[in-house]
């Protein structure tokens, strides 16, 4: 797979900055991912042929910015709409994740993790409908199956380490998809511990949370630790980039929003 990166961030960001950030994602695709899942991709940034998104001569142009099987975008401001139209009016059936600048600065974490998380969750399930039958979350209710969302990084989207200078996300590995712990097995590539423990197969670490579909409700879950702050921060503020990729998993299998739920609460907010 080739990842096109389409910079409509350059009144913020510059191309070489971008540039820094695509080789050292290159390098953990290669050397970090790809050995584990054997799924492969190369991300390039790609030309800008206009100065405005919603240039109507884009559409002449497009082929020249758009040269590989998805796209990636770096957007400055919090848009879903625009970017969600711009994609479907030019590139409709392309698989595609948009990465935003605005929503990185309130998280307090650089956009290079950001554009990791996307550009891995692209290689993982590019077209957003892949899902892995696996335990409810709850403990109380593990015996139940429910249809975990195929994402690569959402669990322990709060751990990042470095590559090059540029930080990067941490992501879950094909053990993690598994319905019980093997014995010894890594289900993320970091492996920290948290509170002497490492990840469970279908868990989620601080900060962190998960998806999945639950065919007795026939809704959409979203589910994070008890009393997890963190990751209650993180949900809030990207709640504003909703609209996008994810968007479409929604509407493939659930025509209400998602509903939250926190372990061992029967509350929904």
């Amino acid at each position: 797979m080739i990842i096109s990166i389409i910079n409509h961030a350059q009144k913020v960001i510059d191309d070489e900055e971008v540039l820094e950030i695509v080789r050292a994602i290159n390098y953990q695709i290669k050397y970090d991912f790809e050995p584990y899942w054997s799924l492969g991709a190369t991300i390039r940034l790609e030309g800008g042929s206009i100065d405005l998104p919603d240039d109507e001569d884009f559409k002449k142009v497009f082929p020249v910015d758009m040269r590989g099987d998805a796209i990636l975008y770096l957007w400055d401001k919090v848009d879903p709409d625009a970017a969600l139209g711009f994609h479907e009016k030019h590139f409709n059936g392309i698989p595609f994740g948009v990465v935003y600048t605005e929503i990185c600065d309130r998280l307090k974490e650089n956009y290079s993790v950001a554009m990791s998380h996307e550009a891995l969750e692209l290689i993982g399930d590019e077209n957003a409908n892949i899902f892995a039958m696996g335990p409810h979350p709850d403990p109380d209710t593990s015996h139940k199956k429910v249809f975990h969302w195929y994402e690569m990084c959402d669990a322990v989207q709060s751990e990042h380490y470095v590559i090059h200078g540029i930080e990067v996300s941490n992501f879950v590995l094909p053990l993690y998809f598994t319905d019980t712990d093997e014995k010894g097995s890594r289900n993320d590539f970091l492996g920290r511990k948290n509170n002497g423990k490492t990840l469970n197969s279908f868990g989620v670490k601080e900060g962190g949370y998960i998806g999945f579909y639950d065919p007795e409700l026939f809704r959409t879950i979203k589910w994070l630790l008890p009393n997890d702050q963190e990751a209650k921060r993180r949900m809030e503020i990207k709640k504003d980039a909703e609209g996008t990729r994810r968007a479409l998993r929604y509407q493939r299998v659930d025509a209400n929003p998602p509903q939250l739920r926190f372990a061992k609460q029967d509350n929904v907010n």
